[in-house]
């Protein structure tokens, strides 16, 4: 089976069209490298990977290498040489035309802050950030909706050839995460604390986030709770989302909610191996409330998105600014979501735009002026 990425593929071809460099970041085996081949013959001598220790010795000496080559430049997992934006920095400044001095795609799986040792590109590269598949790709019938929210987007746990298979994959790619790619970024926790660490941080999942409990159970210092848990968000594996702070009388919640951003990894993590097995599991709800948030993320694109709460009990799961409006999103694994008062709370206090309860079922209705009940499967419309 093969799902084709066509939104990405045009997306990148924009950027390619317009700046010198683009940096395309997401985490390991999600897909970065069948992108980049559609824009590149991975035969071709100006593709690098440095993975492969042919490609770093052909850049023993980068300025020497890189400084002949005309067109497209390809970089893959570029994390691997972190000095090397230094080089191309100076390359990027060289007068005359883009595609004649080189162009450069770098692919790297953690933000360019932690791959680079300095931001050595600010200004001359934009940055694409690439994911797993998501409702767009993988179609919204119920059978690929539940297969997505179970297995999660990365194509190797989503196209398995069945559930077993899939979770080994995950599992895998979990122990190679914190056994290889975070030391290989300057994380230097032990791989068995580190698993048990994200193993603990899978009970959070859509919670507030709290670093003293964990730093307890783990014998650690909050401050190395919270450093691991920046790295975790940095290689795109969870999703810190921040509070916002309206301008109200009201104590407000002012630490991030925690979020998976891929719920395949999180079932990994919980043990939980089958579709029924997801459906009994006491933190089903709050997994469903993850896998819809980073669904609804892809789709809107947002200029900024925050969550909402306050300490007497009102709260908001998904504030977005997008173009000038200021939109509220709700998320229930309900057939039938109601108006609740903490609704009616938010549409004033942040004077919403518009508010919509998504949720799993098959029917769009109002539920209050500018409240609308919305089926996931909708938002793609």
């Amino acid at each position: 089976m093969l799902i084709e990425r066509r939104l990405l593929v045009d997306q990148l071809a924009r950027l390619l069209a317009s700046f010198r460099a683009v940096e395309l970041v997401g985490p390991r085996q999600v897909g970065k490298t069948t992108l980049a081949r559609h824009f590149i013959d991975v035969a071709s001598p100006q593709y690098f990977d440095l993975e492969d220790p042919v490609s770093r010795q052909r850049l023993a000496d980068p300025m020497t290498t890189l400084a002949g080559l005309q067109g497209l430049v390809v970089i893959d997992e570029i994390q691997h040489m972190p000095a090397l934006p230094e080089t191309l920095r100076v390359l990027m400044d060289r007068p005359g035309r883009m595609r004649q001095n080189g162009q450069y795609l770098l692919l790297g799986s953690a933000s360019p802050r932690v791959m680079h040792k300095s931001e050595s590109l600010l200004g001359r590269a934009v940055t694409l950030e690439v994911g797993g598949f998501d409702l767009g790709e993988t179609g919204t019938d119920a059978h690929a909706v539940q297969q997505l929210w179970l297995r999660g987007g990365f194509p190797g746990a989503y196209l398995a050839p069945d559930d077993t298979v899939s979770t080994q994959w995950r599992t895998a790619a979990i122990q190679r995460h914190v056994s290889s790619d975070l030391p290989l970024l300057g994380m230097n926790a032990p791989a068995p604390l580190m698993t048990r660490f994200w193993q603990m941080l899978a009970h959070y999942h859509g919670q507030t986030w709290n670093a003293a409990e964990p730093a307890r159970s783990l014998g650690i210092t909050e401050p190395t709770v919270r450093r691991y848990l920046d790295y975790l968000t940095q290689t795109f594996m969870v999703r810190q989302l921040q509070p916002w702070h309206a301008n109200l009388a009201k104590r407000q919640v002012k630490a991030p909610k925690i979020y998976f951003r891929d719920t395949g990894f999180l079932h990994a993590l919980l043990g939980i191996r089958s579709l029924p097995q997801l459906l009994a599991h006491p933190l089903s709800g709050a997994s469903w409330e993850g896998f819809a948030l980073e669904q609804v993320l892809r789709i809107a694109q947002p200029d900024e998105a925050y969550f909402w709460a306050t300490h007497q009990g009102a709260e908001l799961d998904l504030l977005l600014f997008k173009d000038g409006r200021r939109v509220g999103v709700e998320f229930k694994r309900s057939d039938a979501p109601k108006l609740t008062p903490s609704m009616r709370i938010a549409m004033a206090d942040l004077e919403l735009d518009a508010l919509y309860v998504v949720y799993p079922g098959p029917h769009r209705y109002a539920l209050a002026p500018q409240v609308e009940a919305v089926p996931l499967t909708a938002l793609l419309a």
